[in-house]
């Protein structure tokens, strides 16, 4: 700002005082102010505020010179802006008298004014600073019985607030207390009233008394009733602060008293050391005992320490070190309990009656780690239960599908916060036996994160040799795991980290076949879900062929939940059926149908007739085998190789090599037809993801019978790894494939050479109906599959 202004100033300060506080007439032209602090100036009130920006001090010049201390002060709609524009004030201010002006040694003023009446602001009079024409604002109202009686609520009201409020002196309310004229009583009462700006505003906006009143003591009610359950609050946390103190010092008090008597223990000490005697516990855990229970008969109980000992001796004291289930080594019992809850697992029963055999003769035999690897459904969880029941122990089972924290295995160290032991110790503990079954679900889906890696810490566990002494982070004292039998499951190996894997028994559990299904929905699954039906459950009958519809038509699974999903269903909707005529209902192919609807396998069953570029491979997935059609054409082109079908890297190689074999069968005399055409190779179902060695016997029969012209036989399917000189290699999953192509009506198989004694897996019943043949080299594969005469 200009000398000139700052030494105007300096003279106005002085001459303020003079002035006479004579009535003076409201011109309406006034300068304005623009407040941007969250204030609000009403009529009746005095109030003080700072001024500092250029504009607002021309204003105040202004207001001096020229029009007898008057001015118009009117708020921002956002405080935040430094250069207000008119379109960012509010339309309605106050025009105020200056009583005080001051300067601050920072340069500002600081003004103190007395609010005169309402005024709107019409139309912009100045550029340099605010200025505007105005509408003084009165509003006429009588004196009504309401209008009093809602000056003594806003009053009593008022009276509350400053009660709790802190931040309002009792003296505010001396000038409410006299007041008699309604509208100074209302801008009084606002200008104490909290509230947002526009609250605020709308307060000043709000000419009538009465309706202003109203507003008021809303916002007064709101604040009061916060104010109060902030008060409530503090006084509880007031009163258990001096009950915690109170109790503090009244048990040092008894403490010492019991010292001065003769050393009487608290009753809670007492009983835990008598536990600690008495208790069948390693003389290792006794003493650690003991000496957990002296720091914490020393402690004060309300330290946090205090707690996580107590919680420590809790879980230590209540582990069965020494208690454990007396084994059923009865051979004949537990077969028939394992025959009874399962079909078929033969390999699985077999293994757990040899663990009871080797028992009954020893008893220092350790507990094998068994791990049973199979498709969903085959009954690996359930598998795990019938051990259980067979050996007469208690069964106890834990995910680890998803798991990524290592302390879910090995606890969390006593230093932690609401540490607590591993799954492991927990589930004993619940077992409240040492030796009992625990069944470790899909061990192969565990993961890896900041938190550590589970299955790292599982090699203690599962290892025979280390699991005798496992310590737990939490109890820092070794724990005998060799008693218990741990069981895994796991729907592949190869997710499953090597040397894990080196410290389980794996056994495979196959896909079953369609006889097997046949015999479990007869024999297990049918008469489980009629037994929920109660008495009613004779009133429903299945026919062998409908169950074979079930299974052939609507399924298409390696193990038997979907089967028994639809099983339910053909038994609710025969319940219906049943509760509303009340005969008695046969399951028939056609009840099938007509509960299930249109059969739901349609897949292409084999090609109807031999077909030139297209053969049929076998491949092995998670859920069991399937057939997959291997299709091949040439096209005009440049002799390029195109792959489709979302095939994996693998079996990208393997259609490249099988090229190159190609290529070398075919001989010269079909250089010209490589050279001037493309090749596409695709294997359908595009959507899904293929990929491994085996199908490259399927791809070079595919490429030789496009490139010579010659039909692949339709009965027949392939499977096998091939090698740049056209040797066969063996491959997995052979029982799977055999299952697959058994299903799919196929009478011909052509399997590696060395996969050979994996037949023996397969069911005679499925041997007797197709043919297989062993090769050895790709020449013996296109001598049965490529028929014609070029071949």
């Amino acid at each position: 700002m200009p000398k000139k202004s700052k030494s105007k100033f300096e003279k106005l300060e002085k001459q303020v005082a003079k002035f006479n506080e004579e009535e003076i007439e409201i011109p309406d032209k006034l300068p304005a102010i623009a407040m941007r602090s969250n204030v609000v100036v009403y009529p009746n009130t005095v109030m003080p505020f700072y001024v500092g920006r250029e504009k607002s001090l021309y204003a105040l010049e202004e207001a001096m010179e020229n029009y007898n201390q008057l001015l118009f002060v009117v708020s921002q709609k956002d405080p935040v802006i430094e250069n207000p524009k008119e379109k960012d004030l509010y339309k309605i201010g106050t025009v105020v008298r200056i009583m005080q002006i001051g300067k601050l040694p920072d340069g500002t003023f600081k003004v103190l004014v007395e609010g005169l009446v309402r005024a709107k602001r019409k139309k912009s009079l100045e550029k340099r600073f605010f200025k505007f024409e105005l509408e003084i604002l009165k509003k006429r109202y009588q004196r009504t019985k309401r209008l009093i009686a809602l000056m003594r609520v806003v009053r009593d009201e008022m009276q509350k607030y400053v009660q709790f409020s802190r931040k309002i002196p009792t003296e505010a309310l001396m000038f409410l207390e006299d007041m008699e004229d309604p509208d100074v009583f209302a801008d009084l009462a606002a200008s104490i009233c909290p509230g947002t700006l526009e609250e605020k505003q709308e307060l000043l906006e709000t000419l009538h008394p009465a309706e202003r009143l109203e507003k008021i003591l809303a916002l007064i009610s709101k604040e009061t009733e916060l104010l109060e359950i902030e008060h409530q609050l503090d006084q509880k946390v007031k009163q258990r602060i001096e009950k915690s103190q109170k109790e503090y010092f009244l048990r040092e008090k008894l403490r010492v008293i019991r010292e001065e008597l003769g050393g009487e223990e608290d009753a809670e000490i007492k009983e835990l050391r008598e536990k600690i005697e008495k208790g069948d516990y390693p003389d290792y855990v006794k003493e650690k005992a003991v000496f957990e229970l002296n720091r914490f008969e020393k402690m004060s109980p309300y330290s946090p320490e205090a707690n996580v000992i107590r919680n420590y001796l809790d879980w230590i004291l209540n582990l069965p070190w020494n208690d454990e289930t007396e084994d059923n080594l009865d051979i004949k019992n537990a077969r028939k309990v394992l025959n009874k809850e399962h079909y078929g697992l033969d390999e699985a029963k077999e293994r757990i009656l040899e663990f009871l055999a080797v028992r009954k003769l020893s008893t220092s035999q350790k507990a094998p780690i068994l791990c049973f690897v199979g498709p969903p459904g085959v009954g690996k969880t359930s598998l795990g239960r019938s051990i259980a029941n067979a050996l007469g122990r208690k069964f106890l089972r834990m995910s680890l599908g998803g798991l990524r924290d290592e302390a879910e295995i090995r606890g969390h160290r006593r230093t932690y916060v609401g540490a607590l032991p591993g799954r492991i110790i927990q589930l004993i503990r619940k077992a409240g036996v040492k030796n009992p079954v625990i069944l470790l679900d899909e061990v192969d889906k565990m993961g890896i994160s900041f938190q550590g890696d589970p299955a790292s810490a599982l090699l203690e566990v599962l290892d025979p040799e280390q699991n005798k002494d496992f310590v737990d982070l939490y109890l820092e004292l070794p724990f005998d795991l060799s008693d218990v039998l741990f069981v895994t499951t796991a729907n592949t190996l190869y997710n499953i980290p090597i040397a894990l894997k080196d410290r389980m028994e794996i056994i495979e559990i196959p896909s079953y076949t369609n006889v097997e299904k046949f015999y479990i929905a007869k024999d297990y699954i049918i008469p489980k879900v009629l037994s929920e039906l109660g008495n009613a459950k004779s009133k429903i009958r299945f026919r062998k062929e409908a169950i074979k519809k079930v299974i052939s038509d609507y399924t298409l699974e390696a193990g038997v939940r979907e089967l028994e999903r639809k099983v339910r269903t053909i038994v609710r909707k025969a319940a219906l059926e049943l509760v509303e005529s009340k005969n008695s209902i046969i399951i028939t192919n056609k009840k099938v149908e007509e509960f299930l609807g249109a059969p739901r396998i349609k897949n292409e069953d084999k090609l109807q007739e031999p077909t030139v570029g297209v053969a049929t491979g076998l491949a092995w997935t998670p859920y069991g085998g399937s057939t997959l059609f291997v299709e091949t054409i040439l096209y005009p082109g440049k002799g390029n190789l195109l792959i489709t079908g979302q095939l994996g890297d693998v079996m990208k190689e393997s259609a490249k090599l099988a090229l190159s074999l190609t290529r070398k069968i075919c001989g010269n005399s079909f250089s010209e037809k490589f050279s001037q055409n493309d090749i596409h190779v695709h294997v359908p179902e595009g959507a899904v993801p293929k990929d491994g060695p085996s199908a490259g016997v399927t791809l070079v029969t595919s490429l030789v019978s496009a490139v010579k012209e010659t039909p692949v036989d339709n009965n027949i399917a392939m499977t096998g790894e091939i090698t740049l000189r056209g040797r066969i290699l063996p491959v997995g999953g052979i029982k799977e494939k055999v299952l697959a192509a058994y299903r799919k009506g196929i009478k011909k198989i052509i399997l590696p050479k060395q996969n050979e004694s994996d037949i023996k897996k397969v069911p005679e019943y499925i041997l007797e109906e197709i043919e297989l043949v062993f090769v050895e080299n790709i020449e013996e594969v296109l001598e049965v599959a490529l028929s014609g005469e070029n071949k």
